[in-house]
């Protein structure tokens, strides 16, 4: 079914843009020219390709999660289908629109980059694996992570919910998986958020000198708090055991002690 404008009063910046699709359209196809690229506003949108003469999806995309960007960037063909796996809502957005959008919306900016760099990645071990040059282990730059200590250093939803462990060593970055660029925190929140109240990226626990600290990520819309006061971003909290951090609407007990 074709696309059309919604009407009505306007719901945000972006009211004019917004076309909605049926469960089953297409809202580009592998092949065509791409002048534009999407915001998911409401619905899910499933990204599929031909291969081999069969379907394959590659990604599941979401409310506040965007595709066809690299038809904005270079105007050059598809290189796979968008097709509407529930009745969905778009912002559709022309290059001008584009530009002014990346200098307005810093959280958009921040996760292109990051799809990009991970396309980037991908394509450089593809070339490595098919020139048969496969990078040795240890030159790799590899995040190390620290097995989790049980029962201490956590994160605790109420009445048990779910338990996420903090890393000893490094950081501990908590928001929401990105179908995306294909990234997961280490604490995962999608499950207990189905307001979609985290970011992706949200924020980050990290040891200091004994004391853990958290801190807001850079494009985080609906704040993070610790007992009830919101943080600053870029600006560090120290934590305390039995603190009540709130990520979004999304809350969590910090525990660093078998308490």
């Amino acid at each position: 079914m074709k696309a059309v404008f919604k009407s009505g009063g306007a719901r945000n910046p972006f009211e004019r843009f917004i076309v909605s699709h049926r469960k089953g359209d297409f809202i580009f196809s592998e092949g065509d020219i791409g002048t534009e690229m999407y915001i998911i506003q409401s619905g899910t949108v499933e990204l599929v390709k031909a291969i081999g003469g069969e379907t394959h999806i590659l990604a599941t995309l979401e409310k506040g999660d965007f595709f066809g960007e690299m038809g904005v960037l270079e105007d050059l063909p598809r290189t796979a289908s968008a097709r509407a796996k529930t009745d969905v809502e778009v912002v559709r957005i022309n290059g001008a629109m584009f530009d002014s959008m990346l200098k307005g919306n810093t959280e958009i900016t921040i996760r292109m980059m990051r799809k990009l760099s991970h396309r980037l990645r991908e394509v450089t071990e593809m070339l490595e694996q098919a020139l048969g040059r496969q990078v040795a282990e240890e030159d790799r730059p590899v995040r190390q992570k620290s097995a989790p200590l049980r029962d201490v250093y956590r994160l605790v939803a109420s009445e048990g919910a779910a338990e996420f462990f903090v890393n000893r060593e490094g950081d501990t970055l908590v928001g929401r998986a990105d179908p995306v660029t294909g990234m997961t925190p280490d604490v995962d929140l999608t499950p207990l958020d189905p307001q979609r109240s985290t970011s992706r990226r949200h924020a980050k626990i990290y040891q200091m000198a004994g004391t853990f600290y958290l801190m807001e990520e850079i494009g985080v819309m609906n704040g993070t708090f610790v007992n009830d006061v919101r943080l600053a971003t870029g600006a560090p909290g120290a934590l305390q055991n039995g603190d009540v951090l709130k990520f979004g609407l999304v809350s969590l007990t910090f525990y660093d002690s078998e308490d």
